[in-house]
């Protein structure tokens, strides 16, 4: 599985904003767009080159994928598949987003991170509809039901886990029983659901040139 393995800090600097990629550590003063608000490299101070238009959909395109943790021919395959659906191309696009099952542990609480979630699902901590599923890509339909497998339960890991989420709000689309370590997607998330800073619009104007 293909995946970015350099310094997360170095990502949100480049956009210049939080992309929240490191849980709670984001939240603190040790978050490195806090101490270093601006982009990484030797000329990261001094860049007041104008972006174009291009650079700028190019940009919103480069926030959504490491939002979600994913690399470009992913991307790109979920870019075609909302443009086979019937509806606004660039809200599918982030109702697919929201529904890999890494994304849907990271909102119900079980992951403090994208990360962290994507790491917990590959180890095989996840069960939907009564079934192992260790694929972060693995995508969600309303009537899931995702509990954490018995085996994991007492592990200190999610104690810690829950210690720092548990008072984190659940999105409407999704149910979490926190008691019981087990949740249910209700519905398809609807745009005014993810609070994610994205024009989408950006991103089907650049792959629509």
């Amino acid at each position: 599985m293909a995946r970015y393995t350099g310094a997360s800090c170095k990502l949100c600097r480049r956009e210049g904003q939080k992309l929240f990629l490191k849980g709670e550590r984001c939240y603190t003063n040790k978050c490195s767009v806090d101490r270093r608000p601006y982009a990484p490299g030797m000329h990261g101070q001094n860049n007041r080159k104008k972006i174009s238009e291009y650079g700028v959909q190019l940009r919103e395109k480069q926030k959504a994928k490491r939002f979600y943790g994913i690399l470009e021919s992913q991307f790109r395959r979920y870019y075609e598949m909302s443009m086979r659906k019937k509806g606004v191309t660039g809200e599918i696009l982030l109702q697919l987003l929201e529904s890999r099952l890494d994304n849907v542990v990271h909102r119900m609480g079980y992951g403090s991170s994208r990360d962290e979630s994507r790491q917990l699902v590959t180890h095989g901590h996840f069960f939907v509809n009564g079934r192992r599923v260790s694929i972060p890509s693995y995508l969600v339909k309303p009537g899931d039901e995702i509990i954490v497998a018995e085996s994991s339960r007492k592990s200190t890991r999610f104690k810690d886990i829950l210690d720092i989420t548990g008072s984190k709000v659940v999105p409407k689309w999704l149910e979490v029983d926190q008691e019981n370590l087990k949740g249910k997607v209700v519905s398809l998330p609807a745009r005014e659901d993810i609070d994610l800073p994205i024009q989408e619009h950006l991103i089907v104007e650049l792959y629509s040139k």
